[in-house]
């Protein structure tokens, strides 16, 4: 469990700079990360991560296709979450 709670911050903090890395490029005008690729490393776990970093680098905030996703993941993971700790303590 220890080292499930380690990758999860590990993979938060990634995701969380990769909306930096990806909000500097756009200001530059180069290359960027596909919006795929940023909604897939929060679908496996890095929710918190993107949007702590949506918020923080203000990226991505008008794009609705892209925040409907994203919002869908969060509450994917918010109703997992919920039934892993309903489940966990009434078993416990």
């Amino acid at each position: 469990m220890t080292t499930f709670i380690c990758l999860l911050i590990i993979l938060n903090v990634w995701t969380f700079m990769v909306f930096g890395f990806d909000k500097l490029r756009a200001e530059a005008g180069t290359w960027r990360t596909s919006e795929g690729t940023l909604l897939g490393l929060a679908f496996i776990g890095g929710s918190a991560g993107a949007v702590a970093g949506r918020r923080f680098f203000r990226h991505k905030t008008r794009k609705q296709p892209f925040s409907a996703a994203l919002d869908g993941i969060v509450k994917l993971h918010v109703a997992l979450s919920t039934g892993f700790g309903v489940y966990w303590v009434w078993n416990a």
